[in-house]
């Protein structure tokens, strides 16, 4: 391809301003804007002919009527778009004309180019508008899911302003019982609160069944210091209602949708809610993260860690716990979906390890039973047996009825490697 002859075969076909002109050779000499290059050929082709520049006005161009003389322009909109955000990150997208389309196409043609040659259109404008708002704002261009995402349609005139979710990461403690983690809508008024005219008898008009939540004493907070417009809790499994979760506590990342802060101070977020839940709950650990992290969080294979307070139904001995226990360690176990959930999870049986199991005797028919086990594992029923539906179970084994009184969750750790990556943060 001569660009010489390109250029001749292009300008004849009426005013193509330097851009639409340049873009046909977009891949040539790398470090030029598209209208450098137009501008290039345009005074290489009068040289070469002994003819008169002449400068063709953007405004006169039949490719792209005009547009390319508006990077500008949509530059500020954009800026303005998003005055009082703050935002690292940024792209932007267009959408073109169709009869933009259809001029580049026809420009190409009579170039004697593949309609594939050079650069389109749509690209030199989102570049060059995304070049324009990166000085304005400071902010960097991103591909891959930035802060915020400008599209520009251009026979609408309008421009969307996208504000992508932040997400801050963290663990929870819950030193309470009867808290359930995110809020728990009653089932009979399904959160209304109502039945028919008169306020639900099973909830007592709050449409929830429970009146507080891990994620009512959090997700809150994150949001009003974010300034966002809605936040949702994403934990890495849940533990009973009635259970304690203690230790290093359970990882969670909590999402903001459209905020207008993201720079925030973790440690002061992390005392005003630990502040706010006034003992409930607690939070640690926190820190700015990306949006894999919800993925990692709620995907990513994790050992639990359970300590149980069992009564039995007749006498037990030490040496029989002990042998009981022990045949538990290491144990793959069968769980057939728990009666207590099977309203809410598929009717299958599951097999899960048990990684270790200790036991001390608090009495006759007393004990304190802690495991460590596979996430999935049903630690009430492995202890009862839940009529047959799991086996091994402490019950079976020791051929006593056998009851969890009380449950705390002491950990909650990545299997192969921990939660906390540092791909998985931002600064």
């Amino acid at each position: 391809m001569d660009v010489l002859d390109v250029a001749t075969r292009a300008t004849e076909t009426g005013p193509v301003c330097d851009a639409c002109l340049g873009r046909l050779v977009a891949d040539r000499s790398f470090g030029l804007s598209n209208a450098d290059r137009g501008s290039a050929l345009r005074v290489s082709l009068a040289l070469r002919d002994d003819e008169d520049h002449e400068a063709v006005d953007t405004a006169d161009c039949w490719v792209c009527e005009g547009r390319c003389a508006e990077f500008d322009d949509w530059a500020a909109r954009a800026a303005e778009a998003v005055e009082g955000i703050e935002f690292d990150t940024y792209n932007v997208g267009t959408r073109p004309p169709p009869l933009i389309e259809e001029n580049e196409a026809l420009l190409r043609a009579d170039a004697g180019l593949d309609e594939d040659a050079g650069e389109p259109f749509k690209s030199e404008f989102n570049r060059e508008v995304g070049k324009r708002v990166g000085r304005t704002t400071g902010a960097e261009v991103s591909f891959d899911r930035p802060d915020v995402q400008f599209t520009i349609d251009l026979a609408e005139d309008a421009i969307d302003a996208k504000v992508n979710s932040t997400f801050v990461y963290g663990r929870y403690r819950k030193l309470e019982r009867d808290i359930p983690q995110t809020e728990w809508p009653c089932r009979e008024c399904k959160g209304s609160g109502r039945q028919g005219a008169d306020p639900c008898d099973h909830c007592g008009g709050s449409g929830y069944l429970y009146d507080d939540s891990v994620e009512e004493y959090t997700a809150p907070i994150v949001e009003d210091v974010m300034d966002g417009t809605e936040a949702t809790f994403h934990g890495a499994g849940r533990e009973d209602v009635d259970a304690l979760m203690l230790g290093t506590g359970r990882p969670f990342v909590i999402e903001v949708e459209e905020p207008r802060r993201r720079r925030v101070d973790t440690d002061r977020l992390q005392s005003d809610i630990n502040a706010f839940a006034d003992g409930a709950v607690e939070v640690e650990g926190l820190r700015l993260a990306t949006y894999e992290m919800v993925e990692r969080v709620k995907e990513h294979d994790a050992g639990k860690r359970y300590r149980a307070q069992v009564a039995f139904d007749a006498d037990v001995d030490a040496d029989a716990l002990a042998d009981a226990v022990a045949e538990l360690e290491g144990a793959t176990v069968e769980q057939y979906t728990p009666n207590r959930v099977d309203h809410r999870r598929a009717s299958i049986t599951r097999e899960r390890d048990v990684y270790e199991a200790t036991a001390e005797l608090g009495g006759p028919r007393r004990a304190t039973v802690e495991i460590g086990g596979e996430g999935g594992l049903y630690i009430k029923e492995l202890i009862s047996g839940d009529e047959g539906r799991t086996e091994p179970s402490l019950a079976g084994l020791l051929g006593v009825g056998a009851e969890v009184t009380a449950l705390d969750v002491l950990a909650v750790e990545g299997e192969d490697e921990p939660f906390e990556d540092e791909a998985f943060f931002r600064e």
